[in-house]
């Protein structure tokens, strides 16, 4: 598996029973508390191995700092962040690499393993699939609503940074119970883009019900207000080059969510219809109380459709 169908993570087969996958990312602080800065960081980094199907194995920290701007020990709680959640995820981290830079900037490269045979894409929806999110969306704009002092810092930290540093490996070790066809997280791209991936890879059309995508509390409210983020604009130009039919009645802050990228979001699960009710069950008891059912799958030609 490589940059085929633009996947989370690349996948080289080792034996017939053992493939290493393999993926890196990272990004500019969401918060300014460098503590959850690294865990969040992590956690998304981490998600792609999930993603596969895999189990992660070790990390390696990929860090920019600005050592003459900033007290080291801000780069100490960064590091203590993403420790805390790679051992949460049952891997070790092992090494990694620094750079001065003018910006903070963290993340992983982390290396997992999958049984080839059980090797999870993007593209391997079939018509007759229900599609599950396991978190809500809207995340990018409450950041910048807190930076230009919209959105209370209190209330991000309260109700929505636990679910951005979550880690995805308890959704998914649910998810492999079932006959699980496709998965890919919700990153930069928005709930439209990567859609739109698991479209084009599975050679399908995907009907998402938009009064079903669950959103974080106040996320539509700052659209409303005036924020955005500088993703949308570059996620909304990417989705128009293809097949896109919204029949609801939007609001413009309304559409602008669809378009709302990312970081460390949740997995967008396919599974058979049938199985879909056990499968949110499953998830709910487990502890990965926010997925919900977004849409489904059909064999008509290939694109996203928007009820």
């Amino acid at each position: 598996m490589g940059i085929e169908t633009s996947d989370d993570a690349a996948v080289y087969r080792l034996s017939d029973d053992i493939a290493m996958i393999n993926t890196v990312d990272f990004i500019t602080p969401p918060v300014d508390d460098p503590y959850w800065f690294g865990q969040i960081s992590a956690a998304n980094s981490i998600s792609d191995v999930y993603s596969m199907g895999g189990i992660p194995l070790t990390a390696l920290n990929v860090v920019m700092f600005p050592s003459k701007h900033l007290d080291m020990g801000y780069l100490k709680e960064i590091l203590k962040g993403g420790h805390d959640k790679v051992v949460e995820a049952g891997a070790c981290l092992v090494g990694g690499h620094t750079v001065d830079d003018e910006e903070p900037k963290y993340g992983l490269c982390v290396n997992g393993k999958v049984h080839p045979d059980r090797v999870i894409t993007n593209a391997g929806s079939k018509p007759g699939d229900a599609l599950i999110l396991t978190k809500p969306l809207g995340s990018g704009v409450l950041f910048n609503a807190v930076r230009s002092g919209k959105f209370p810092y209190p209330e991000l930290e309260r109700d929505i940074l636990p679910s951005l540093a979550g880690l995805n490996g308890p959704a998914m070790a649910q998810a492999l119970n079932f006959d699980l066809h496709a998965c890919t997280d919700i990153t930069g791209f928005g709930i439209l883009g990567h859609l739109l991936e698991v479209a084009h890879g599975s050679d399908a059309r995907v009907v998402v019900k938009h009064s079903d995508l669950p959103f974080y509390p106040g996320a539509l409210d700052m659209y409303k207000k005036g924020e955005t983020t500088g993703s949308n604009k570059a996620n909304r130009a990417m989705v128009a080059k293809h097949n896109l039919e919204i029949h609801a009645s939007l609001s413009a802050t309304e559409d602008e969510l669809l378009y709302d990228p990312q970081t460390s979001g949740g997995l967008l699960l396919s599974v058979p219809e049938a199985q879909s009710i056990d499968l949110l069950a499953a998830l709910h008891a487990s502890g990965v109380a926010s997925a919900v059912r977004i849409g489904g799958v059909t064999d008509e030609p290939v694109g996203i459709v928007v009820e």
